[in-house]
């Protein structure tokens, strides 16, 4: 899959690179400073690669938009992987072959984008949780809000991550696979 990364700061220059390790096609774009790109692009050990936003948007079936959504009216929204600190990123591809992952909220109103992103959060190491229609994402910025206080307050560190998990005899049905 192609994915365009626009918004290549701490989120989107650690998920751009964990997704060209995951075997995407990946374009980054968007930094203060363009050296940052091609470092990024280099650092990233896959098939990926510095351009313009434009080159990051064009023929790409996934586009991360970080912190930029509002700039681009019209387009597919899923809201995914903010509910985690960047932090724990390579942590959890490290360990993505684990029958146990950490779980990942995502929302959206438009299921082919939500398909792609359940892969892209799966690709990265984390079970993806569908919270239903992106007006959810609401609920999920107090959620947010909590996670930086455990990961950036507390004295254990910002590599935090949740595992979500349903129990009784509907378990499997409510959360089959995590899709």
């Amino acid at each position: 899959m192609r994915v365009g990364i626009l918004g290549s700061g701490l989120m989107g220059g650690k998920l751009g690179t964990l997704f060209a390790r995951a075997g995407h096609d990946v374009v980054f774009s968007y930094a203060r400073d363009p050296k940052k790109l091609d470092r990024l692009a280099r650092e990233a050990k896959g098939n990926a690669q510095a351009g313009t936003p434009r080159d990051a948007a064009h023929a790409a079936d996934a586009g991360l938009l970080a912190a930029l959504a509002a700039k681009a009216p019209g387009i597919r929204v899923v809201s995914a992987f903010g509910t985690v600190p960047s932090e724990v990123l390579f942590g959890v591809f490290e360990t993505r072959n684990q029958p146990r992952r950490p779980s990942l909220v995502y929302c959206g109103d438009d299921s082919d984008a939500k398909e792609v992103a359940a892969r892209l959060i799966r690709d990265v190491g984390f079970d993806p949780v569908d919270a239903g229609p992106l007006r959810i994402a609401r609920y999920l910025e107090p959620f947010t809000l909590l996670m930086g206080q455990l990961a950036y307050e507390g004295d254990r560190g910002p590599e935090l991550a949740y595992r979500l998990e349903w129990f009784g005899p509907q378990s499997e049905s409510r959360n089959p696979g995590g899709a």
